[in-house]
């Protein structure tokens, strides 16, 4: 087992945040609020990655992870590189200078499978590192500079404002992805709720392989959220309840939806998420 301390941080970013809201007012400093909330969560969720990370050893490393065709190993090499990447996007924003997340998916690919084989002490060092230094690419960003957008792999725009929230997902869903022990269902609740509603609303609203989604975390209105694509005349909606963990882990693809139910009948299969 290796002995690793959460991350020290030498910035205040909650401070940051306040000294903007007090001198642009409470609209535009809502986004840095936002922001500031999200970077926070990711050096909370990385300080959890590490401390579950040290409790392995190399040779649990080179075990299967819950990807397919990824060890553990992959999968943390994927993370801190990475890292890597949202700080080119993040330089990218602060200076108007394009600098893509990755020179090309070959470089990615062969980077990825050049670092997993490494020994845990390597792996862990690098996690550090490069958490350290997206901390730092988070904190050096202008306040004004958060709307500038910039492009993710695949060609999405995202604003600077939304890369801390990316890289939550990131940590938290291939943590679980490691498969040792940490499941959906430990997922932070504001989390979860974040991620729902970025699939919900973005990622596969009005996708044409996803049919008529109505979710139901409960019994009420408010717990109601839909999604897909747009309903044939006369369709009903295909009605899927459970918890919001449940659900975010059915629509990640982490789950084949244990712990959901479908009165319509079997839970659709959706498109990998890519």
């Amino acid at each position: 087992m290796q002995h690793t301390e959460p991350i020290a941080r030498t910035f205040d970013l909650r401070a940051t945040g306040a000294d903007f809201t007090r001198s642009c007012g409470a609209d535009y400093g809502r986004v840095m609020t936002d922001y500031v909330r999200d970077a926070l969560a990711v050096q909370e969720a990385t300080d959890r990655l590490l401390t579950a990370v040290a409790a392995l050893d190399d040779a649990s490393l080179m075990s299967p992870s819950e990807l397919p065709g990824w060890t553990r190993g992959h999968v943390l090499a994927h993370l801190a590189r990475n890292a890597d990447a949202l700080v080119n996007l993040l330089t990218w924003a602060r200076t108007g200078q394009e600098t893509p997340m990755y020179a090309d998916a070959h470089t990615r690919d062969a980077e990825i499978l050049r670092d997993a084989a490494r020994p845990l002490a390597a792996h862990l060092d690098d996690l550090r590192t490069s958490a350290t230094r997206f901390d730092a690419a988070v904190t050096a960003l202008p306040p004004e500079r958060l709307p500038y957008e910039v492009t993710l792999r695949g060609g999405i725009r995202e604003s600077a404002a939304g890369l801390p929230l990316r890289r939550l997902a990131e940590v938290e869903l291939h943590h679980v992805d490691l498969g040792i022990g940490y499941t959906v269902a430990d997922l932070p609740a504001t989390f979860v709720e974040s991620q729902l509603s970025v699939l919900i609303r973005t990622r596969f609203a009005g996708h044409p392989d996803i049919p008529p989604l109505r979710l139901a975390t409960g019994p009420g209105d408010g717990d109601l959220r839909h999604t897909g694509r747009p309903a044939a005349p006369g369709e009903p909606p295909v009605t899927v309840t459970g918890s919001p963990a449940a659900l975010l882990g059915w629509l990640t693809g982490r789950t084949d939806g244990s712990g959901l139910s479908c009165p319509n009948g079997p839970l659709p299969v959706l498109p990998a998420l890519g």
